[in-house]
C-alpha cells in the first residue's frame, strides 16, 4: 500500500474520532500515519502493516490513558447522556406510578416511573435517576420548579 491510501485511513480514523472522541481513533489514524511513513521508505505492505499494529498498540497503550486523563480534568463536573437530566424538572404527561407513566423531560416524551406514590397528569417531578430509557421521578418541591 502507498502513503497516500495510509493517509485516506488516518483522515476517515480521524473523522471517526470527532463523531465518538473516545480518543481510540485519533491513536489508530497516527498509527496509519506511521505506516504511512514505513510505505515511503520503499517497505512492503507486511513491514507496513506491523508497523501500524505496533503503533496502534503503544498508543493506545501509553497515549491513550494519558488523553483520557487529561480530558477529565479539562472537563471536571460535565455530565453526558442521560445522566445529565439527573435534577431537572419534567411534566406528568400521562400518571405515574410505580410501573408505568409518561412525563416531559428536556423537551421529549420519556416513559417514568415513582419509587412507591402515584403523580396525576400535570404535576411537576424531578428526575431522581435514569434506569435505562426510564425516567425515575418524584415530586418535585416549590422550590424546584422552574
Amino acid at each position: 500500500m502507498s502513503l497516500g491510501w495510509w493517509l485516506v485511513i488516518a483522515l476517515a480514523l480521524g473523522i471517526t474520532e470527532v463523531l465518538t472522541v473516545n480518543l481510540i481513533f485519533v491513536n489508530l489514524g497516527l498509527a496509519a500515519v506511521v505506516a504511512g511513513l514505513v510505505a515511503l521508505l520503499g517497505f512492503g505492505l507486511l513491514a507496513q502493516i506491523i508497523a501500524f499494529c505496533i503503533a496502534a498498540l503503544l498508543l493506545l497503550v501509553l497515549v491513550r490513558p494519558w488523553g483520557k486523563a487529561f480530558l477529565a480534568k479539562r472537563t471536571p463536573n460535565i455530565q453526558t447522556n442521560a445522566q445529565g437530566l439527573i435534577g431537572k424538572n419534567a411534566v406528568v404527561l400521562e400518571t405515574v406510578d410505580v410501573h408505568d407513566g409518561r412525563v416531559r423531560l428536556d423537551g421529549e416524551v420519556w416513559s417514568a416511573r415513582t419509587q412507591g406514590i402515584e403523580i396525576p397528569k400535570g404535576m411537576n417531578v424531578v428526575v431522581l435517576e435514569i434506569d435505562g430509557a426510564t425516567a425515575i421521578v418524584a415530586p418535585a418541591m416549590p422550590e424546584q420548579v422552574g
